[in-house]
């Protein structure tokens, strides 16, 4: 029986700038995926629970792009990028914060089916630089992906 991993585990690779993200889901692929990129379902999972996203552009399509804003008590983050790939078990997309416009990444986020209605996901987020990884995994990003992916349990739960 395969265990599950139902906490985000969160890795620097000691080589390359990139970040892996794992993290399993009681839900098929073709769940989770449509959660990535049906605007509806990705506005209601996304991010801290203390901060909301609002869509300001959504075209979730292999060559499309996207832009959101991400609103807290006192302040408002911008967000935006292109979809390089969006198939059945994997999404390709970049990703910039817009507060640091020349910091791009290039996530790629890969699903694979468990069975017995898991889903496991595995992202990989490749910056520019080793300080700019390190300022993500310093920023608490963790909170974020942790609380989000709840959400997106409670979300596929329904």
């Amino acid at each position: 029986m395969t265990e599950h991993i139902t906490t985000a585990t969160i890795e620097a690779d000691p080589v390359v700038p990139i970040i892996h993200i794992t993290r399993d889901f009681r839900a098929t692929p073709a769940q989770v995926i449509r959660a990535h990129v049906d605007p509806e379902l990705f506005t209601q999972w996304v991010g801290p629970d203390n901060r909301t996203m609002t869509i300001d552009h959504w075209d979730a399509r292999t060559g499309g792009s996207w832009r959101y804003f991400d609103a807290g008590d006192d302040d408002l983050q911008a967000f935006r990028g292109c979809f390089h790939e969006i198939g059945e078990h994997r999404i390709v997309q970049t990703f910039t914060w817009e507060g640091m416009p020349e910091g791009v990444s290039l996530e790629t986020l890969t699903l694979t089916d468990l069975g017995d209605g898991w889903t496991r996901l595995h992202a990989t987020s490749l910056t520019d630089s080793f300080e700019s990884r390190d300022a993500w995994l310093a920023s608490g990003m963790e909170v974020g992906i942790n609380d989000g992916y709840a959400k997106l349990d409670a979300l596929l739960a329904r």
